[in-house]
Protein backbone atom coordinates (compact mmCIF):
# COMPACT_ATOMS: atom_id res chain seq x y z
CA UNK A 1 0.00 0.00 0.00
CA UNK A 2 1.11 3.36 -0.87
CA UNK A 3 3.07 5.17 2.41
CA UNK A 4 0.82 8.27 1.78
CA UNK A 5 -2.11 6.59 1.64
CA UNK A 6 -1.44 4.89 4.89
CA UNK A 7 -0.56 8.08 6.75
CA UNK A 8 -3.67 9.56 5.46
CA UNK A 9 -5.96 6.85 7.32
CA UNK A 10 -3.71 6.70 10.23
CA UNK A 11 -3.45 10.28 10.95
CA UNK A 12 -6.97 10.75 10.40
CA UNK A 13 -8.04 7.69 12.93
CA UNK A 14 -8.68 7.90 16.53
CA UNK A 15 -5.55 6.99 17.51
CA UNK A 16 -4.09 9.91 15.75
CA UNK A 17 -6.50 12.44 16.45
CA UNK A 18 -7.22 11.36 20.19
CA UNK A 19 -10.24 11.38 20.69
CA UNK A 20 -10.90 11.97 24.19
CA UNK A 21 -12.04 9.52 26.88
CA UNK A 22 -13.84 10.25 30.48
CA UNK A 23 -10.41 10.88 31.68
CA UNK A 24 -8.53 11.72 28.63
CA UNK A 25 -9.51 15.55 27.94
CA UNK A 26 -11.34 16.82 24.53
CA UNK A 27 -8.57 18.95 23.44
CA UNK A 28 -7.82 16.64 20.29
CA UNK A 29 -11.57 15.73 19.77
CA UNK A 30 -13.37 15.95 16.49
CA UNK A 31 -15.38 18.58 16.93
CA UNK A 32 -19.48 16.71 17.65
CA UNK A 33 -21.69 18.53 15.51
CA UNK A 34 -24.63 17.88 17.63
CA UNK A 35 -22.40 20.06 20.13
CA UNK A 36 -23.41 23.38 21.03
CA UNK A 37 -22.11 25.62 18.61
CA UNK A 38 -20.54 28.14 21.26
CA UNK A 39 -17.89 27.68 22.99
CA UNK A 40 -17.80 28.22 27.20
CA UNK A 41 -16.20 31.53 26.91
CA UNK A 42 -17.39 32.52 23.87
CA UNK A 43 -18.46 36.21 23.36
CA UNK A 44 -20.45 36.17 20.05
CA UNK A 45 -20.48 33.95 16.94
CA UNK A 46 -20.68 34.69 12.81
CA UNK A 47 -21.87 33.32 10.09
CA UNK A 48 -18.39 31.97 8.76
CA UNK A 49 -17.77 30.64 12.30
CA UNK A 50 -14.29 32.56 12.60
CA UNK A 51 -13.95 35.26 15.74
CA UNK A 52 -12.47 39.27 16.02
CA UNK A 53 -12.69 39.51 12.39
CA UNK A 54 -8.64 38.20 12.13
CA UNK A 55 -8.94 35.87 9.19
CA UNK A 56 -6.87 32.75 9.55
CA UNK A 57 -3.87 32.14 10.91
CA UNK A 58 -1.05 30.01 10.93
CA UNK A 59 1.15 29.51 14.35
CA UNK A 60 4.59 27.62 13.70
CA UNK A 61 6.34 26.00 16.46
CA UNK A 62 10.10 26.26 16.09
CA UNK A 63 12.73 24.69 19.10
CA UNK A 64 14.54 21.59 19.10
CA UNK A 65 12.46 18.17 21.05
CA UNK A 66 12.18 18.15 24.88
CA UNK A 67 11.85 22.25 24.78
CA UNK A 68 7.98 21.98 25.66
CA UNK A 69 6.75 22.90 22.00
CA UNK A 70 3.47 19.96 22.34
CA UNK A 71 3.00 21.15 25.63
CA UNK A 72 2.87 24.96 24.86
CA UNK A 73 0.41 24.35 21.07
CA UNK A 74 -1.86 22.27 23.12
CA UNK A 75 -2.51 24.59 26.13
CA UNK A 76 -2.48 27.29 23.65
CA UNK A 77 -5.48 25.32 21.57
CA UNK A 78 -7.44 24.69 24.73
CA UNK A 79 -7.15 28.49 25.33
CA UNK A 80 -8.51 29.21 22.07
CA UNK A 81 -10.91 26.44 22.06
CA UNK A 82 -12.49 27.77 25.10
CA UNK A 83 -12.45 31.31 23.60
CA UNK A 84 -14.76 29.41 20.95
CA UNK A 85 -12.16 30.17 17.91
CA UNK A 86 -11.80 27.47 15.65
CA UNK A 87 -8.50 25.77 16.39
CA UNK A 88 -6.57 22.71 15.72
CA UNK A 89 -3.45 21.00 16.60
CA UNK A 90 -1.05 19.77 13.50
CA UNK A 91 1.80 17.22 15.22
CA UNK A 92 4.39 16.58 12.61
CA UNK A 93 5.58 13.82 14.79
CA UNK A 94 2.08 11.69 14.57
CA UNK A 95 2.20 11.98 10.36
CA UNK A 96 5.56 10.87 10.49
CA UNK A 97 4.80 7.80 12.89
CA UNK A 98 1.73 7.15 10.60
CA UNK A 99 4.02 7.19 7.65
CA UNK A 100 6.82 5.06 8.85
CA UNK A 101 4.60 2.68 11.07
CA UNK A 102 5.41 2.07 14.75
CA UNK A 103 8.52 0.02 14.46
CA UNK A 104 10.92 2.06 12.30
CA UNK A 105 13.55 4.60 13.35
CA UNK A 106 13.89 8.00 11.98
CA UNK A 107 16.38 7.66 9.10
CA UNK A 108 19.82 9.11 11.33
CA UNK A 109 20.16 12.09 8.16
CA UNK A 110 16.64 12.62 8.50
CA UNK A 111 17.00 16.48 9.63
CA UNK A 112 20.40 17.01 7.83
CA UNK A 113 20.58 19.60 4.98
CA UNK A 114 22.94 17.29 3.61
CA UNK A 115 20.25 14.40 3.58
CA UNK A 116 19.94 11.34 1.11
CA UNK A 117 18.12 11.48 -1.64
CA UNK A 118 15.26 8.65 0.55
CA UNK A 119 15.06 10.75 3.66
CA UNK A 120 14.47 13.82 1.23
CA UNK A 121 11.80 11.90 -0.07
CA UNK A 122 10.52 10.24 2.90
CA UNK A 123 10.32 14.28 4.19
CA UNK A 124 8.56 15.89 1.86
CA UNK A 125 6.09 13.16 1.61
CA UNK A 126 5.01 13.64 5.12
CA UNK A 127 5.08 17.50 5.30
CA UNK A 128 3.23 17.64 2.13
CA UNK A 129 0.36 15.47 4.05
CA UNK A 130 0.44 17.56 7.03
CA UNK A 131 0.14 20.76 4.92
CA UNK A 132 -2.95 19.49 2.91
CA UNK A 133 -4.68 18.66 6.19
CA UNK A 134 -3.98 22.44 7.43
CA UNK A 135 -4.93 23.69 4.04
CA UNK A 136 -7.81 21.42 3.95
CA UNK A 137 -9.02 22.22 7.83
CA UNK A 138 -8.14 26.07 6.96
CA UNK A 139 -10.07 26.54 3.47
CA UNK A 140 -12.84 23.74 3.54
CA UNK A 141 -13.62 23.46 7.72
CA UNK A 142 -13.87 27.33 8.09
CA UNK A 143 -10.92 26.72 10.60
CA UNK A 144 -9.37 29.78 12.01
CA UNK A 145 -6.04 29.37 13.86
CA UNK A 146 -4.26 26.00 12.98
CA UNK A 147 -0.87 25.36 15.39
CA UNK A 148 1.66 23.37 13.46
CA UNK A 149 3.96 21.49 16.01
CA UNK A 150 7.13 20.59 14.40
CA UNK A 151 11.32 21.59 14.85
CA UNK A 152 11.14 24.25 11.80
CA UNK A 153 14.95 24.31 12.56
CA UNK A 154 16.37 26.76 9.54
CA UNK A 155 15.52 30.33 8.67
CA UNK A 156 15.40 29.82 5.43
CA UNK A 157 12.69 27.07 5.56
CA UNK A 158 10.50 29.25 7.78
CA UNK A 159 10.97 32.11 5.35
CA UNK A 160 9.38 29.52 2.75
CA UNK A 161 6.70 28.57 4.89
CA UNK A 162 5.63 31.93 5.48
CA UNK A 163 5.59 32.86 1.61
CA UNK A 164 3.83 29.33 1.29
CA UNK A 165 1.02 30.21 4.21
CA UNK A 166 0.83 33.99 2.68
CA UNK A 167 -0.49 32.32 -0.83
CA UNK A 168 -3.20 30.77 0.77
CA UNK A 169 -3.96 34.38 2.73
CA UNK A 170 -2.98 33.02 6.33
CA UNK A 171 -1.25 35.33 8.13
CA UNK A 172 1.78 33.27 10.00
CA UNK A 173 2.77 33.67 13.43
CA UNK A 174 6.22 31.66 14.79
CA UNK A 175 6.56 30.60 18.33
CA UNK A 176 9.61 29.20 19.25
CA UNK A 177 10.65 27.55 22.77
CA UNK A 178 14.24 28.17 23.25
CA UNK A 179 15.58 26.56 26.36
CA UNK A 180 19.55 26.87 27.70
CA UNK A 181 18.65 26.04 31.70
CA UNK A 182 19.91 22.46 31.83
CA UNK A 183 17.49 21.63 34.51
CA UNK A 184 14.41 22.47 32.55
CA UNK A 185 16.13 20.04 29.49
CA UNK A 186 16.44 17.41 32.06
CA UNK A 187 12.70 17.42 33.43
CA UNK A 188 11.41 17.64 30.06
CA UNK A 189 13.59 14.74 29.01
CA UNK A 190 12.66 12.81 31.24
CA UNK A 191 8.86 13.37 31.32
CA UNK A 192 9.30 12.85 27.29
CA UNK A 193 11.38 9.74 26.85
CA UNK A 194 11.62 7.61 30.09
CA UNK A 195 9.28 5.15 29.03
CA UNK A 196 10.71 4.55 25.65
CA UNK A 197 11.98 0.81 25.03
CA UNK A 198 15.85 2.78 24.47
CA UNK A 199 16.01 3.62 28.50
CA UNK A 200 14.54 0.75 30.00
CA UNK A 201 16.53 0.02 33.76
CA UNK A 202 18.24 3.01 32.95
CA UNK A 203 18.63 5.60 35.28
CA UNK A 204 16.46 8.62 34.37
CA UNK A 205 19.21 11.39 34.88
CA UNK A 206 21.56 9.46 32.27
CA UNK A 207 18.89 8.57 30.06
CA UNK A 208 17.32 12.17 29.63
CA UNK A 209 21.32 13.51 29.13
CA UNK A 210 21.74 10.44 26.67
CA UNK A 211 18.21 11.28 25.33
CA UNK A 212 19.49 15.17 24.84
CA UNK A 213 22.47 13.97 23.23
CA UNK A 214 20.88 11.96 20.55
CA UNK A 215 18.81 15.33 19.74
CA UNK A 216 22.38 16.94 19.38
CA UNK A 217 23.53 14.24 16.64
CA UNK A 218 20.17 13.88 15.36
CA UNK A 219 19.40 17.51 14.44
CA UNK A 220 22.94 19.50 14.34
CA UNK A 221 21.74 22.52 12.28
CA UNK A 222 19.39 24.78 14.19
CA UNK A 223 19.07 28.36 13.98
CA UNK A 224 17.28 30.26 17.02
CA UNK A 225 14.44 32.89 15.34
CA UNK A 226 15.75 36.11 14.57
CA UNK A 227 14.27 37.00 11.29
CA UNK A 228 13.39 40.67 10.95
CA UNK A 229 10.89 40.15 8.48
CA UNK A 230 8.88 37.33 9.97
CA UNK A 231 6.26 37.82 13.19
CA UNK A 232 7.19 35.48 16.26
CA UNK A 233 7.16 35.40 20.10
CA UNK A 234 10.19 33.74 21.73
CA UNK A 235 9.68 32.09 24.81
CA UNK A 236 13.20 32.04 26.92
CA UNK A 237 13.33 29.06 29.61
CA UNK A 238 9.60 28.26 30.03
CA UNK A 239 8.59 31.88 30.15
CA UNK A 240 11.46 33.17 32.11
CA UNK A 241 11.68 36.10 29.53
CA UNK A 242 9.67 36.19 26.61
CA UNK A 243 11.04 38.10 23.35
CA UNK A 244 8.84 38.88 20.10
CA UNK A 245 8.88 40.68 16.65
CA UNK A 246 6.00 42.52 15.75
CA UNK A 247 5.35 42.85 11.64
CA UNK A 248 1.80 42.75 12.08
CA UNK A 249 -0.34 41.55 14.97
CA UNK A 250 -3.32 41.67 14.67
CA UNK A 251 -6.14 41.19 17.59
CA UNK A 252 -6.10 37.83 18.01
CA UNK A 253 -2.21 37.42 17.85
CA UNK A 254 -1.95 40.15 20.71
CA UNK A 255 -4.16 38.20 22.44
CA UNK A 256 -2.69 35.11 21.65
CA UNK A 257 0.95 37.01 22.87
CA UNK A 258 -0.58 38.03 26.32
CA UNK A 259 -1.72 33.96 26.97
CA UNK A 260 2.02 32.72 26.11
CA UNK A 261 3.02 35.72 28.84
CA UNK A 262 1.07 33.56 31.62
CA UNK A 263 1.95 29.87 30.22
CA UNK A 264 5.20 27.82 31.17
CA UNK A 265 5.94 24.77 30.53
CA UNK A 266 7.23 23.07 33.82
CA UNK A 267 4.88 19.92 35.33
CA UNK A 268 2.47 20.88 38.49
CA UNK A 269 -1.54 19.01 39.42
CA UNK A 270 -4.07 21.04 40.12
CA UNK A 271 -6.32 19.46 43.00
CA UNK A 272 -10.34 20.38 43.14
CA UNK A 273 -12.10 19.79 46.32
CA UNK A 274 -15.48 21.29 47.48
CA UNK A 275 -16.08 23.20 50.88
CA UNK A 276 -17.71 21.79 54.02
CA UNK A 277 -20.71 22.81 54.94
CA UNK A 278 -22.76 24.76 57.39
CA UNK A 279 -25.12 23.92 59.92
CA UNK A 280 -26.84 27.21 59.86
CA UNK A 281 -28.68 28.65 56.83
CA UNK A 282 -26.05 29.23 53.93
CA UNK A 283 -27.15 31.21 50.80
CA UNK A 284 -25.67 33.08 48.24
CA UNK A 285 -26.70 36.43 50.79
CA UNK A 286 -26.01 34.51 53.61
CA UNK A 287 -22.40 33.68 54.29
CA UNK A 288 -22.31 30.97 56.82
CA UNK A 289 -19.43 29.30 58.61
CA UNK A 290 -18.70 25.99 58.85
CA UNK A 291 -20.42 23.57 61.03
CA UNK A 292 -18.95 20.94 63.15
CA UNK A 293 -19.35 18.37 60.70
CA UNK A 294 -17.98 21.03 58.00
CA UNK A 295 -14.84 21.42 60.45
CA UNK A 296 -13.90 17.47 60.57
CA UNK A 297 -14.49 17.26 56.57
CA UNK A 298 -11.63 19.75 56.20
CA UNK A 299 -9.55 18.15 58.52
CA UNK A 300 -10.18 14.43 56.63
CA UNK A 301 -9.88 16.39 53.08
CA UNK A 302 -6.99 18.12 53.65
CA UNK A 303 -5.04 14.93 55.66
CA UNK A 304 -5.74 12.69 52.45
CA UNK A 305 -4.46 14.68 49.89
CA UNK A 306 -1.34 15.38 52.18
CA UNK A 307 -1.10 11.77 52.54
CA UNK A 308 -1.96 10.76 48.38
CA UNK A 309 0.94 13.12 47.18
CA UNK A 310 3.02 11.84 49.67
CA UNK A 311 2.66 8.41 48.16
CA UNK A 312 2.67 9.44 44.55
CA UNK A 313 6.16 10.72 45.76
CA UNK A 314 7.50 7.34 47.06
CA UNK A 315 5.73 5.28 43.74
CA UNK A 316 8.16 8.25 41.46
CA UNK A 317 11.36 7.22 43.40
CA UNK A 318 9.88 3.41 43.69
CA UNK A 319 10.32 3.41 40.14
CA UNK A 320 13.61 4.77 39.93
CA UNK A 321 12.30 8.84 39.55
CA UNK A 322 13.72 11.39 40.96
CA UNK A 323 13.94 11.75 45.26
CA UNK A 324 13.32 15.71 45.01
CA UNK A 325 10.87 16.80 47.92
CA UNK A 326 7.48 17.57 46.58
CA UNK A 327 6.62 20.62 44.82
CA UNK A 328 5.28 23.86 47.56
CA UNK A 329 1.10 23.34 47.12
CA UNK A 330 -1.05 26.63 47.20
CA UNK A 331 -4.71 26.52 47.89
CA UNK A 332 -7.04 28.86 46.17
CA UNK A 333 -10.55 29.32 48.05
CA UNK A 334 -12.99 32.28 47.11
CA UNK A 335 -14.17 34.71 49.52
CA UNK A 336 -16.86 32.80 51.24
CA UNK A 337 -16.80 31.84 55.04
CA UNK A 338 -16.96 28.25 54.10
CA UNK A 339 -14.25 27.97 51.29
CA UNK A 340 -12.00 30.24 53.74
CA UNK A 341 -12.88 27.73 56.71
CA UNK A 342 -12.18 24.95 54.77
CA UNK A 343 -8.75 25.99 53.96
CA UNK A 344 -7.76 26.85 57.37
CA UNK A 345 -6.57 22.85 58.41
CA UNK A 346 -3.87 23.53 55.53
CA UNK A 347 -2.90 27.13 56.50
CA UNK A 348 -1.94 25.87 59.85
CA UNK A 349 0.04 23.89 58.97
CA UNK A 350 1.79 26.10 56.99
CA UNK A 351 0.52 26.11 53.00
CA UNK A 352 -0.16 29.41 51.62
CA UNK A 353 -3.52 30.60 51.15
CA UNK A 354 -5.01 32.94 48.58
CA UNK A 355 -8.43 34.13 48.69
CA UNK A 356 -10.15 34.93 45.18
CA UNK A 357 -13.28 37.17 44.65
CA UNK A 358 -13.67 36.03 41.29
CA UNK A 359 -14.22 32.39 42.47
CA UNK A 360 -17.51 33.02 43.58
CA UNK A 361 -20.38 30.72 43.48
CA UNK A 362 -23.43 31.87 40.22
CA UNK A 363 -25.85 34.33 41.30
CA UNK A 364 -28.90 32.73 41.62
CA UNK A 365 -30.93 36.50 41.44
CA UNK A 366 -34.80 36.25 42.00
CA UNK A 367 -34.79 32.68 42.34
CA UNK A 368 -32.22 32.22 45.35
CA UNK A 369 -35.01 30.92 47.85
CA UNK A 370 -37.85 29.78 45.59
CA UNK A 371 -38.77 26.05 45.27
CA UNK A 372 -39.25 24.36 42.20
CA UNK A 373 -43.38 24.89 42.40
CA UNK A 374 -43.20 28.49 42.57
CA UNK A 375 -40.00 28.40 39.95
CA UNK A 376 -42.57 26.98 37.81
CA UNK A 377 -45.43 29.22 38.22
CA UNK A 378 -43.65 32.80 38.36
CA UNK A 379 -41.40 32.51 35.82
CA UNK A 380 -42.83 29.17 33.39
CA UNK A 381 -41.04 30.63 30.30
CA UNK A 382 -37.94 31.32 32.05
CA UNK A 383 -38.09 27.55 32.92
CA UNK A 384 -38.50 26.07 29.22
CA UNK A 385 -35.51 28.31 27.84
CA UNK A 386 -33.06 26.87 31.10
CA UNK A 387 -34.59 23.44 30.13
CA UNK A 388 -33.05 24.01 26.66
CA UNK A 389 -29.61 26.05 27.18
CA UNK A 390 -28.65 25.40 30.99
CA UNK A 391 -24.97 26.56 30.20
CA UNK A 392 -25.96 29.81 28.44
CA UNK A 393 -29.50 30.44 30.15
CA UNK A 394 -29.28 32.79 32.92
CA UNK A 395 -33.10 33.47 35.02
CA UNK A 396 -33.86 37.02 36.35
CA UNK A 397 -31.09 38.79 37.75
CA UNK A 398 -28.64 35.53 37.71
CA UNK A 399 -25.92 35.01 36.30
CA UNK A 400 -25.52 31.72 33.87
CA UNK A 401 -22.19 29.42 33.82
CA UNK A 402 -21.45 31.86 30.32
CA UNK A 403 -21.62 34.00 32.37
CA UNK A 404 -19.00 32.83 35.38
CA UNK A 405 -16.51 31.21 32.68
CA UNK A 406 -16.17 35.26 31.36
CA UNK A 407 -15.78 36.08 35.02
CA UNK A 408 -13.07 33.32 35.85
CA UNK A 409 -10.68 34.37 32.70
CA UNK A 410 -8.33 35.99 34.94
CA UNK A 411 -8.34 32.85 37.38
CA UNK A 412 -7.78 31.02 33.90
CA UNK A 413 -4.70 32.69 33.07
CA UNK A 414 -3.36 32.88 36.74
CA UNK A 415 -3.94 29.40 36.90
CA UNK A 416 -1.56 29.13 33.61
CA UNK A 417 0.85 31.23 35.31
CA UNK A 418 1.09 28.85 38.62
CA UNK A 419 4.57 26.95 39.72
CA UNK A 420 3.23 25.04 42.62
CA UNK A 421 0.67 22.57 43.17
CA UNK A 422 -2.33 24.00 43.38
CA UNK A 423 -5.65 23.13 45.46
CA UNK A 424 -8.86 24.69 44.51
CA UNK A 425 -11.73 25.05 47.42
CA UNK A 426 -14.66 26.51 45.77
CA UNK A 427 -18.38 26.03 44.87
CA UNK A 428 -19.35 23.26 42.60
CA UNK A 429 -20.29 25.57 39.41
CA UNK A 430 -16.66 27.01 39.76
CA UNK A 431 -15.55 23.88 39.85
CA UNK A 432 -17.17 22.59 37.11
CA UNK A 433 -16.29 25.85 34.74
CA UNK A 434 -12.58 25.63 35.80
CA UNK A 435 -13.01 22.00 35.47
CA UNK A 436 -14.82 22.03 31.75
CA UNK A 437 -11.53 24.36 31.05
CA UNK A 438 -9.02 21.98 31.62
CA UNK A 439 -10.47 19.14 30.47
CA UNK A 440 -11.18 21.14 27.13
CA UNK A 441 -15.57 20.06 27.87
CA UNK A 442 -18.49 21.22 25.62
CA UNK A 443 -20.07 23.34 27.10
CA UNK A 444 -23.62 21.86 27.50
CA UNK A 445 -21.61 18.69 29.43
CA UNK A 446 -20.68 21.63 32.21
CA UNK A 447 -23.84 21.89 34.15
CA UNK A 448 -23.78 18.47 34.28
CA UNK A 449 -20.66 17.36 35.90
CA UNK A 450 -20.31 16.17 39.48
CA UNK A 451 -18.43 16.34 42.55
CA UNK A 452 -19.57 14.79 45.00
CA UNK A 453 -17.77 15.89 48.59
CA UNK A 454 -15.92 12.08 49.34
CA UNK A 455 -14.22 12.49 47.03
CA UNK A 456 -11.15 15.12 45.49
CA UNK A 457 -10.06 15.52 41.75
CA UNK A 458 -6.45 15.47 40.01
CA UNK A 459 -5.82 17.08 37.44
CA UNK A 460 -2.39 15.92 35.53
CA UNK A 461 -0.95 17.76 32.74
CA UNK A 462 0.83 15.82 30.30
CA UNK A 463 2.34 16.74 27.28
CA UNK A 464 -0.68 15.75 24.13
CA UNK A 465 -3.38 16.14 26.89
CA UNK A 466 -4.08 16.23 30.51
CA UNK A 467 -5.71 13.67 32.47
CA UNK A 468 -8.06 13.32 35.01
CA UNK A 469 -7.78 10.96 38.68
CA UNK A 470 -9.90 11.15 41.53
CA UNK A 471 -9.31 10.17 45.60
CA UNK A 472 -11.13 9.01 47.78
CA UNK A 473 -12.26 10.85 51.47
CA UNK A 474 -12.63 8.29 53.94
CA UNK A 475 -15.52 7.76 56.17
CA UNK A 476 -17.16 11.02 54.79
CA UNK A 477 -20.91 11.44 56.03
CA UNK A 478 -23.05 9.94 53.37
CA UNK A 479 -25.39 13.34 53.74
CA UNK A 480 -22.22 15.58 52.72
CA UNK A 481 -21.28 13.18 49.56
CA UNK A 482 -24.31 14.52 47.22
CA UNK A 483 -23.56 17.45 44.69
CA UNK A 484 -25.40 20.87 45.42
CA UNK A 485 -28.60 20.36 48.00
CA UNK A 486 -31.81 20.39 45.91
CA UNK A 487 -33.18 23.73 47.71
CA UNK A 488 -34.02 24.82 44.07
CA UNK A 489 -33.89 21.85 41.17
CA UNK A 490 -34.53 22.54 37.80
CA UNK A 491 -34.77 19.68 35.53
CA UNK A 492 -32.81 19.68 32.19
CA UNK A 493 -34.02 16.80 29.25
CA UNK A 494 -31.65 14.09 29.57
CA UNK A 495 -29.70 13.70 26.51
CA UNK A 496 -29.60 9.56 26.79
CA UNK A 497 -26.54 8.18 26.48
CA UNK A 498 -23.35 10.04 27.20
CA UNK A 499 -20.63 8.10 24.60
CA UNK A 500 -16.89 7.59 26.96
CA UNK A 501 -15.69 9.64 23.65
CA UNK A 502 -17.79 12.39 24.26
CA UNK A 503 -14.79 14.54 26.42
CA UNK A 504 -17.03 14.44 29.96
CA UNK A 505 -14.88 13.45 32.26
CA UNK A 506 -16.67 13.78 35.62
CA UNK A 507 -16.39 12.16 39.24
CA UNK A 508 -20.13 10.73 40.02
CA UNK A 509 -19.21 7.87 40.69
CA UNK A 510 -18.30 6.83 44.55
CA UNK A 511 -14.21 5.55 44.60
CA UNK A 512 -13.06 2.64 46.51
CA UNK A 513 -9.65 3.09 46.55
CA UNK A 514 -7.25 6.40 47.44
CA UNK A 515 -6.52 7.30 43.88
CA UNK A 516 -8.86 5.86 41.12
CA UNK A 517 -9.04 7.03 37.28
CA UNK A 518 -11.91 9.02 37.04
CA UNK A 519 -15.05 7.00 35.55
CA UNK A 520 -18.06 8.81 33.59
CA UNK A 521 -21.29 9.94 34.92
CA UNK A 522 -23.99 8.90 32.61
CA UNK A 523 -27.38 10.26 33.54
CA UNK A 524 -30.34 7.88 32.98
CA UNK A 525 -33.56 8.47 31.25
CA UNK A 526 -34.67 9.21 34.80
CA UNK A 527 -32.28 11.36 36.22
CA UNK A 528 -31.88 15.31 36.17
CA UNK A 529 -28.90 17.29 35.76
CA UNK A 530 -27.79 19.53 38.49
CA UNK A 531 -29.52 22.96 38.43
CA UNK A 532 -27.06 25.76 38.06
CA UNK A 533 -28.46 27.99 40.57
CA UNK A 534 -28.17 25.32 43.29
CA UNK A 535 -26.65 26.26 46.82
CA UNK A 536 -23.71 24.58 47.46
Amino acid sequence: MDTLLTAEIAANSPRYRRRSSTFIDGVHDVPDEKASPMAPAQLYSTMSGRLFHSGRIAIVLVGLPARGKTHISVSLSRYLQWLGVKTRVFHLGDYRRATMGPDMEVPEDYFFINASATSVMLRQKILKKCREDIYAWLNHENGQVAIYDAVNPLASGRRSLAKEFQKHDVQTLFLESYVTDQNILEENARSVKISSPDFVGMDPDEAAKLYLKRIDMKIPHFETMNEPDLNYVKMINAGERIDYNNVSFGYLSTRIVFYLMNLHIKSRVTFFARAGTSSSEDSFKADAPLGDEGRAYAKKMADTLLAHREAERAAVIAAGGSPAPLKPLTVWTSTRKRTVETADYLKNLGYRVRQRSQMSQLNPGVCEKLSETAMRRLYSEEVDKHELDPYHHRYPRAESYHDLAVRLEPIILELEREHNDLLIIAHESVLRVLYGYLMACDAMHIPKLKFPRNEIIEIIPASYQNEAKRINIPDVHIDMIPGSPEDIRIPVPPSGFVSPLSGLGTPAEPATSMSKVVTPSILTPGEKAENPLSRD
